[in-house]
């Protein structure tokens, strides 16, 4: 579902996530690329849906390291 988000409202979706400063950069690219989107370009808004879907996956497989780091240590 984050990743439906990140599609549609990337600077939200990173939001959502505590990634603030990435979400003020990718609303500055969101934006400028939306602009162009009108006029016909579409690179940068997909610069900065790629960039959502990235950071996130990022954040999900941190998470996600951490909870088996996490269980290695307590079982020591």
């Amino acid at each position: 579902m984050i990743y439906l988000l990140a599609f549609f409202l990337p600077p939200v979706a990173l939001l959502f996530y505590g990634k603030i400063f990435q979400a003020i950069f990718n609303a500055v690219i969101w934006i400028v690329g939306f602009i162009f989107l009108l006029l016909g370009g579409w690179v940068l808004w997909a610069i900065a849906v790629g960039h959502a879907i990235f950071v996130i996956h990022g954040a999900r497989a941190d998470a996600r390291t951490q909870k088996i780091v996490d269980a290695i240590n307590s079982g020591k």
